[in-house]
């Protein structure tokens, strides 16, 4: 797994990296500038494009010139820069770049207010105006030329980050330029893995300059990235002699009589992900449907007495459960079970939220999974992203749980105060019952076995995985079409040696 840096401990990688390879701090912005030219060039090759780059005068304003360099030598020749000259002082590196610019004969403007930049149209903005040290409201002046440069309405490409938006945190204002490609350096930051970048961002890719990754890594950061490479490494491929016995076995408690489709997927998805045994608790009626659906999976109804809970491994609660004083009283008791590994989902969230005397009853270990709206009816009413990652922290630790915050980038929080960014998904994933899946989903890797965070992690990203490998050919896919496709997805990632 890759840390995940805050702005001011990459800007301590990028001083470690200078002092240990050696490389002095212009050679390093050269670094990354020529990544940011070959990514760039990967993407637009027609050298007629109007292009105008706008920097500030600080090291993301130096980067800005040195990209401009270098496209410049690349052939764009219709390619303009524009200084922000609003009384900031130029870095050592800046003025280098400056210099170099200026003996190609560049056509270079300073702007003493944001009203000199008369451009009405270009082809691409290259967005240099403002790195990763934001740590304040931007002047009029910024705000202004931010909101021209948006409204030029061209093709804009930012620097490392949008400027204006801070590496993490919640935003100072609105004044941040939209960006309809941001190419990062060496890791994602914190803020383009939540939905409060999504009016900022409609793409990001990070390329590697070379930071010491080892310094990286031994930086005492909780937040993590976690990716394909993870996943195939703690997928087991099955032995000669496994058996259905050695598999685990499930029990899913959920559904309700309008709500029996969340139950079925929640208990397939557990299936398909190679539980041993599956049983699914839900109402009688429901009952032909679990045969015709899925024929492999056991039934208990939920009024059914001495049932036998020490045979389940991992026990699901909450898919279209239904929040009644029947559904209450199934969230009680299995609260009450001893030394019983529980997944809770959906409406068991809703219920705990409000009865929030049972949050103590929880067991340690437990895997809360819920939604933006379900987190704050159990944990209450947040006002942006960081005030509910700032509460996951703290209730999982609290209550000892992990607590699966589903996203676009899923958040996985532990007892232990770490924080886990999956980095599978796709927009094509939002539809109906795809929380069912991944309840199922994890639950079927933790009764197989699997240590219980890496079962989690493992379950958040082949989730992921699917719909982005079904997002290549369908617009939009649906749980049922994820769930045929998890054990293929497994067999392509699990390696065998």
């Amino acid at each position: 797994m890759l840390k995940i840096l805050t702005a001011a401990q990459t800007q301590l990688a990028d001083k470690y990296t200078i002092e240990n390879q050696p490389v002095r701090s212009s050679e390093l912005m050269e670094r990354a500038c020529n990544a940011f030219v070959i990514a760039f060039l990967n993407k637009i090759t027609d050298r007629k494009k109007n292009i105008i780059v706008v920097c500030g005068k600080g090291n993301n304003g130096g980067d800005g010139l040195a990209i401009a360099r270098m496209l410049l030598s690349e052939g764009f020749g219709q390619l303009k820069v524009f200084i922000a000259d609003f009384g900031q002082n130029a870095t050592e590196d800046f003025n280098l770049n400056l210099e170099k610019l200026q003996i190609l004969d560049a056509n270079i403007f300073y702007l003493s207010q944001a009203s000199d930049l008369q451009i009405t149209t270009c082809d691409i903005v290259i967005d240099a105006l403002l790195g990763i040290g934001l740590n304040r409201a931007l002047n009029d002046e910024w705000a202004a030329l931010i909101q021209k440069i948006n409204n030029l309405k061209a093709y804009t490409i930012s620097v490392d980050i949008p400027s204006g938006l801070p590496a993490e945190g919640d935003p100072y204002s609105n004044a941040i330029i939209c960006a309809d490609w941001v190419i990062s350096f060496q890791r994602p930051k914190l803020n383009f893995l939540l939905p409060l970048s999504n009016a900022y961002i409609k793409k990001w890719k990070v390329v590697d300059i070379g930071l010491d990754e080892n310094y990286i890594q031994s930086i005492a950061s909780p937040y993590h990235w976690f990716w394909k490479g993870d996943v195939q490494q703690w997928l087991t491929p099955r032995q000669q002699f496994t058996h259905k016995g050695l598999l685990g076995h499930a029990l899913i408690i959920a559904g309700d009589t309008h709500t029996l489709g969340a139950a079925l997927i929640c208990t397939e998805a557990c299936h398909k992900t190679g539980t041993g045994l599956t049983t699914a608790m839900l109402p009688k009626l429901g009952l032909n449907a679990l045969n015709t659906r899925i024929p492999e999976a056991m039934y208990i109804a939920p009024d059914a007495t001495n049932i036998a809970f020490e045979k389940y491994n991992v026990i699901a609660i909450g898919p279209g459960l239904g929040t009644s004083n029947e559904a209450l009283s199934l969230l009680k008791t299995t609260l009450q079970l001893p030394n019983k590994q529980l997944v809770i989902d959906a409406d068991a969230l809703n219920l705990l939220g409000q009865n929030p005397q049972l949050l103590n009853s929880i067991p340690q270990n437990a895997v809360l999974t819920p939604h933006i709206k379900e987190f704050d009816r159990l944990f209450g009413t947040h006002q942006s992203c960081w005030q509910r990652i700032e509460t996951a922290f703290k209730q999982a630790v609290k209550l000892k749980v992990y607590i699966v915050l589903k996203n676009r980038y899923t958040m996985v929080f532990n007892p232990d105060g770490d924080c886990y960014f999956n980095s599978s998904g796709s927009p094509a994933m939002a539809s109906a019952g795809m929380g069912d899946t991944l309840t199922g989903m994890i639950t079927s890797l933790i009764a197989q076995g699997y240590p219980l965070e890496k079962a989690i992690l493992a379950a958040v990203f082949i989730h992921g995985y699917i719909g982005e490998q079904l997002a290549k050919k369908m617009f939009s896919t649906s749980a049922t079409a994820i769930i045929k496709q998890i054990p293929y997805a497994m067999k392509d990632l699990c390696a065998e040696f």
